[in-house]
């Protein structure tokens, strides 16, 4: 019983240094999935190599992040592999197995719905983001409130490959704000980043590009292959973006209206 509650109280440690050190790294800038990957990987042990890998390596900060988890990652699963052996090799214990093992499946799941929580990862990230605000030297920048990611926005990356259909096209040509997705960043294949990129700026096979917009809109883009299928495609998220905007306006239109009528009690004294 007691290695059983040792191993559930390791993952809930693990648990919530990743989410720390997450949190950590959004605030250096990173996207919260890269963020989220990087400190898996370190905390792990998985060394990934990757261009995003290079990225936080370099940077000071995201690399002591990255150097604490890798230390704290190798005494950790040691500690829970070793924990969860014993929970089920010592059949000495008081406690049948039948028993140990609900209660650790039970443990599991509640760690699973505690780690996937949108309300603590709200409330945690708050509270983790004030105390490296007043106890730490990162620089504390709020990016997903910045960019307003919420709803379905959100920042992603799409590589270009050959046969992708906005390959080898300039971003005027593509037209791309008309689906609702702006293009904030281009990085080249030798490594060269463009920041906001111009219309006459060429999209080449193998640029990654960075893109703010709707998921679905972002997804189809990722998907799409150049052809008159792919032109197809884009007629038809321009109409659907269209129809998002007709809607939106609308909105915005019934809240000012509702906004200018006077409060019940002015009419009421007039």
């Amino acid at each position: 019983m007691l290695s059983i509650i040792t191993l559930l109280t390791v993952l809930t440690l693990s648990i919530l240094v990743t989410r720390i050190a997450t949190v950590a790294l959004t605030h250096t800038g990173l996207s919260r999935q890269s963020a989220r990957f990087q400190a898996r990987s370190a905390f792990t042990g998985v060394g990934f190599t990757t261009d995003e890998s290079e990225k936080v390596v370099n940077h000071p900060v995201r690399r002591r992040i990255l150097l604490f988890l890798m230390l704290l990652g190798n005494a950790g699963i040691v500690t829970a592999m070793s924990s969860l052996i014993i929970s089920f090799v010592n059949m000495e214990g008081t406690h049948p197995l039948a028993w140990r093992m609900v209660l650790l499946v039970t443990g599991l799941v509640v760690l699973w719905a505690v780690a996937s929580s949108r309300w603590v990862d709200r409330h945690l990230s708050n509270l983790i983001s004030k105390a490296l605000k007043q106890y730490s030297d990162i620089d504390v920048r709020d990016y997903a409130a910045m960019l307003h990611l919420a709803g379905e926005y959100q920042v992603s990356e799409i590589q270009a490959t050959p046969e992708d259909w906005m390959a080898d096209q300039a971003l005027a040509d593509l037209r791309l704000s008309h689906e609702g997705v702006m293009v904030l960043g281009i990085t080249r294949r030798d490594g060269a980043y463009l920041g906001a990129p111009k219309g006459s700026t060429m999209i080449y096979p193998y640029d990654t590009v960075m893109i703010y917009g709707r998921a679905t809109a972002i997804e189809n883009l990722d998907e799409r292959k150049r052809g008159p299928a792919g032109d197809d495609d884009h007629v038809r998220e321009v109409a659907r973006q269209v129809e998002i905007q007709l809607d939106e306006r609308q909105t915005d239109s019934t809240g000012k209206e509702a906004d200018a009528s006077p409060p019940p009690e002015i009419v009421a004294d007039g």
